[in-house]
């Protein structure tokens, strides 16, 4: 049986990762960069996403922790096989996980945040309060 996402949250953050995402965050790839702008500050239909966040063992690109939705970008190092578990792991554990390359958010990013308004609209609410603020500041 996987685990709650109250269990997952619960757990304090690998030092390690934490570190791996602090520093992801500070240099962002192009893409991830570009996805952010509008992602960042609620932009996109009022959806509040975080970036670089360790989930248990994994650190995913972006974030909505209210409806539970996963966002990733990938680049040409990524290996499908790799991918593919985590996707499992993430999703046993209730997530829903979108993946773009880095060309569809390079040529086609209208049509990437339309994917994920549409994807964010089939999640259902993980909270019925809203959650507690994040420890780091608001925007980055």
């Amino acid at each position: 049986m996987g685990a709650t996402w109250e269990a997952v949250t619960a757990l304090r953050i690998n030092p390690r990762l934490g570190g791996f995402a602090r520093d992801m965050r500070k240099e962002p790839t192009p893409f991830e960069e570009a996805l952010w702008l509008q992602l960042r500050g609620s932009r996109l239909a009022g959806l509040k996403f975080r970036r670089q966040t360790v989930i248990g063992s994994v650190i995913v690109d972006f974030f909505c922790p209210a409806i539970g939705l996963v966002v990733e970008v990938d680049g040409d190092t990524h290996d499908a096989a790799v991918d593919s578990a985590r996707d499992t792991w993430l999703g046993e554990r209730g997530f829903t996980v979108l993946r773009f390359s880095n060309a569809d958010v390079g040529r086609n990013l209208n049509g990437v945040l339309e994917a994920i308004v549409l994807a964010a609209g089939a999640c259902r609410a993980r909270f019925t309060h809203p959650p507690a603020p994040s420890l780091e500041r608001e925007g980055e």
